[in-house]
């Protein structure tokens, strides 16, 4: 039977029949329900049902859901509820999760995952854990991400409820993935360097990536590398040479002797004076270190070189975005959108 988990705020711990009434209130949350599997209203009745069903289970299912309850350390407050399915004769998983919302947005969810992943890792040896998700769910994705998931698919018209059809996206994450995660780096790098685009070092630059929820946000690096050999034209205006195009200031960024990130600016010219930072990219190992900050104040320093007077920046707003760091790096939106995203300007 399952052994509770603790972790440092909470208590994972097997469903009681007193568990019933916050299953049954969080079920019927629209905003909780809302891209979950389930229909609102979700009957006390079925709630207590539930309870009542787990537990009376001796042994954990194969093929079937069981459901924890994730509670303060203490076991006097209920924060949510993390489900698995152990499937394939319990050699693989599946997860899903749903928290109050009163407790969205404190990492209760990636800290409840994360020890529920590892106990199925390393006490049941499981070949990999997966969860779905509605492309919609963002929240979701985050949670994933945070936990070291990976991307694996868009699976189109996949998932049926009742009359209503949608996509489905995977994640996934096998033993070695989490291995790889578990023992990243989360400090500070020591030594941070912005280096020049160098042809033989690009083999290594082509594997930086973000988390799948963020590339809405950051463009793909096969993108920005192609902008930097290729500048596009800026509508409107040429430069001293009369050449219409973009002038790229690129650099690859090293922490500790590795490419973690890139970095592109548009260059100031005699006709566009204003620099603008037009693409930042920290790979998804090594987000959460400081070094997008530390970027962005190199980034400024660069443009105080140029002689310019400021430099702007624009992002789409959303969960996942960059918008918090560029506003406390003290960027503030000017009130233009340009092609959807928020421009923002720093007074140099």
């Amino acid at each position: 039977m399952f052994t509770p988990i603790t972790t440092e705020r909470l208590l994972l711990r097997p469903t009681r029949r007193a568990d019933a009434q916050a299953f049954y209130e969080r079920r019927n949350d629209p905003e909780v329900a809302e891209l979950q599997d389930w229909d609102v209203p979700f009957p006390l009745e079925r709630a207590e049902a539930t309870m009542v069903e787990l537990d009376g289970l001796t042994s954990l299912p194969i093929d079937d859901w069981w459901v924890m309850t994730i509670a303060d350390v203490t076991d006097t407050h209920i924060f949510g509820d993390l489900v698995f399915k152990l499937e394939n004769d319990g050699r693989t998983a599946e997860v899903g999760y749903s928290l109050d919302r009163a407790h969205w947005g404190q990492g209760y969810a990636s800290e409840a995952l994360s020890a529920v992943v590892s106990w199925l890792f390393d006490e049941q040896g499981v070949s990999r854990v997966s969860a779905m998700l509605h492309p919609d769910n963002a929240r979701s994705a985050r949670v994933l991400e945070r936990c070291g998931f990976l991307f694996e698919g868009h699976l189109r018209n996949s998932y049926w409820r009742g009359d209503e059809n949608s996509d489905d996206w995977v994640y996934g994450m096998t033993p070695e993935d989490h291995a790889r995660w578990t023992s990243r780096s989360r400090s500070r790098p020591e030594n941070i360097e912005l280096l020049e685009p160098y042809p033989t070092g690009l083999r290594h630059v082509v594997k930086l990536a973000t988390h799948r929820s963020q590339e809405k946000f950051v463009a793909p690096i096969q993108v920005s590398l192609a902008q930097m050999a290729i500048p596009p034209y800026e509508e409107g205006f040429a430069g001293s040479d009369g050449d219409p195009r973009v002038v790229p200031w690129a650099r690859i960024v090293h922490a500790d002797g590795e490419p973690v990130g890139f970095v592109m600016v548009e260059a100031p010219t005699v006709n566009n004076p204003e620099p603008y930072l037009w693409r930042l990219l920290i790979d998804r190992l090594h987000q959460r270190r400081g070094i997008g900050k530390y970027v962005i104040e190199q980034v400024i320093d660069q443009a105080r070189a140029w002689g310019s007077e400021s430099i702007t920046v624009s992002w789409v707003p959303g969960i996942g975005s960059p918008e918090p760091l560029y506003l406390a790096m003290g960027f503030e939106p000017t009130g233009e959108i340009d092609d959807g995203e928020i421009v923002g300007r720093l007074v140099l």
